[in-house]
């Protein structure tokens, strides 16, 4: 079917895509080059032009991915045999941005369809949550079509507020939990973030955000951010990021510096390039900034047993691989007042004070997460004159061992 890609309301690109396998199959006219989404256009013999595959990979991200727990069983409740089939049943709208796609017959707008202003379907959000039947008449108008992770997780309408509700994973379900305490320490070192807050769901704990994107700006990934250029010889992952965005007008090491320290507090597994970005204004494509710290539940030994907690090995995201090595490449730790922090372990056991949270995260177990806390917080304080005095060290891709980090004061990790 042909489809014209839309930003908001302007025309992008006339496009057709197959309705059996939602793939892109042609590209026609290009009406708006710059608003193109980043990284689909590469040079080729000097000519601008845009890469097929490349926006295919962009439209097929926008796709519930087929790791989300409890898809199959979802889609065969839908009677749908893959994800990308239910991007074009909501014109693959968004509440992260303003892409979305127009049947070539229709005069819509973006008034009249975005989920921002508009009202949307539960159906498929149920379903997603294992609590519809099956039914021909599903509403597929929803953003939980285009939403990415691996956790359960749907968008609701709360007191008018577009709210992204997500589970956690067995055995411990530990993820919403999480999320709320690394909104504590973020609200306790003053660091713009999404806040979150915990709900209960047959007896099932889920985190709730409010969506921090509005009609009138728009989230871009790092992920995609460092597909505007290939990375130089002379650039690491984190150069490359902090490079494209100097060139783009936006000083990003300030939130970079305070999204590590977290990261290394909570013991973060899974900060990706997806998870972090910056937010742009979709009329005028000007940036805006860095976007607020969000997404933090994969951390605190969430899927580790208790007596691993704080003694199993740990690999980190996205610029290192270990938190050891990955906390060098704070720039500086003048912002940083972890007296600030005094007390968390209180604040840690009273996330976990309910009767309900009992049958997940017991109270040895919430016990060993609050001292885990409190450890990393002393460590890193205890690492940071000594950071202090090696600064100047090169963040190339060169990593130490581990005997180098000891002799730096600081434990690979």
């Amino acid at each position: 079917m042909n489809y014209t890609l839309m930003h908001k309301n302007i025309s992008v690109a006339d496009i057709e895509i197959d309705e059996d396998t939602g793939v892109i199959i042609r590209i026609g006219d290009i009406f708006a080059k710059e608003h193109l989404p980043l990284g689909v256009v590469h040079p080729l013999h000097h000519k601008e032009t845009v890469d097929k595959a490349a926006l295919n990979k962009w439209w097929m991200g926008r796709s519930i991915p087929a790791s989300r727990m409890g898809i199959n069983e979802a889609l065969e409740t839908l009677g749908i045999y893959n994800t990308q089939v239910l991007l074009t049943k909501c014109l693959g709208l968004s509440l992260s941005d303003h892409y979305w796609v127009r049947p070539s017959d229709s005069d819509m707008t973006w008034e009249s369809v975005n989920f921002f202003d508009n009202d949307f379907s539960d159906d498929i959000g149920d379903v997603l949550f294992g609590s519809a039947d099956k039914s021909l008449d599903f509403d597929y108008a929803s953003p939980d079509n285009t939403s990415d992770g691996n956790l359960q997780k749907r968008w609701k309408i709360i007191d008018g507020e577009r709210c992204l509700l997500k589970s956690g994973s067995a055995p411990y379900r530990q993820q919403p939990f999480n999320e709320v305490i690394a909104s504590v320490i973020l609200d306790k070192l003053g660091i713009d973030h999404v806040p979150y807050t915990l709900t209960w769901i047959d007896n099932k704990p889920y985190s709730v955000c409010k969506d921090f994107v509005t009609k009138n700006s728009e989230l871009i990934s790092a992920a995609r951010l460092m597909q505007i250029r290939p990375k130089e010889n002379n650039e690491n992952g984190y150069l490359h990021f902090v490079n494209i965005c100097k060139e783009l007008g936006i000083d990003v090491v300030p939130m970079i510096d305070r999204m590590i320290v977290l990261d290394y507090i909570i013991a973060n597994e899974d900060r990706h390039y997806g998870n972090f970005g910056l937010l742009r204004d979709p009329d005028t494509l000007e940036w805006i900034g860095f976007a607020p710290i969000f997404d933090n539940g994969t951390s605190l030994y969430y899927d580790k047993l208790t007596t691993q907690i704080s003694t199993a090995n740990l690999k980190c995201k996205p610029f290192k691989k270990t938190h050891g090595e990955q906390i060098r490449l704070v720039s500086t730790f003048e912002w940083l007042d972890l007296s600030k922090l005094d007390g968390i372990e209180e604040d840690i056991i009273a996330v976990f004070s309910s009767d309900k949270t009992a049958d997940f995260v017991d109270s040895e177990r919430a016990g060993a997460i609050a001292a885990l806390v409190r450890k990393r917080i002393d460590r890193l304080s205890e690492m940071i004159p000594v950071q202090k005095d090696i600064q100047s060290l090169d963040t190339d891709e060169d990593e130490p061992n581990e005997d180098e980090a000891e002799s730096y004061g600081m434990k690979i990790e």
